[in-house]
């Protein structure tokens, strides 16, 4: 269940017709007028949105190492589809968070919503979690493996500026220099 849209949002149409239902991505379709008054065709995707969380334990951040089947080692956050209608987007935040690494938190905050590409219907919602609780045994999905380990501040802008990271969202840590600097960001919108 989306709960927040950022300003300026670009959704599919209500008029459009849904033309093809894909495993992720399903395209939209709808006449739309043009300037000299003729009728064209637009298409819009459609998939579910994304969750991502930068987890705060002391003064370390949680990193990822990650790979799925076809695909090359790279690093992310922890995080994933929010795929699930009876789930908000903080609590598709925690449940990826604990499938991915164990770990829990106590204090969650909303730091940002993107939506990366226009012509998609697709939000990226990035979480601040702190107040560390418990560990559990991690539980990612088949499709997934995956290391986890704690690295500090300026270790994750380095890898976030580098060539094997996956959506890390660089302009928001371009904002902090330090771990006290990235609890004090303001919720989202700010």
């Amino acid at each position: 269940m989306r709960t927040v849209l950022p300003p300026n949002a670009t959704l599919v149409p209500p008029q459009a017709a849904l033309a093809f239902r894909g495993v992720l991505f399903d395209t939209y379709q709808w006449q739309q007028e043009v300037f000299d008054g003729s009728h064209r065709t637009f298409e819009m995707l459609r998939r579910p949105d994304t969750v991502q969380v930068i987890a705060v334990r002391d003064d370390s951040v949680v990193l990822l190492r990650e790979r799925q089947p076809g695909g090359p080692w790279y690093h992310s956050l922890p995080g994933g589809r929010h795929d699930r209608a009876d789930e908000s987007e903080q609590d598709a935040a925690r449940r990826e968070l604990l499938e991915e690494t164990g770990l829990t938190f106590a204090d969650w905050r909303l730091l940002d919503v993107r939506q990366p590409h226009t012509k998609i219907e697709h939000f990226v919602y990035v979480f601040l979690a702190s107040g560390f609780d418990r560990a559990f045994p991690p539980a990612p999905d088949d499709g997934e493996r995956i290391s986890t380990r704690f690295v500090d501040l300026r270790t994750l802008k380095e890898v976030a500026a580098g060539p094997d990271a996956r959506g890390i969202p660089e302009r928001l840590l371009d904002r902090v220099d330090t771990v006290a600097e990235l609890l004090a960001l303001p919720s989202y919108p700010a």
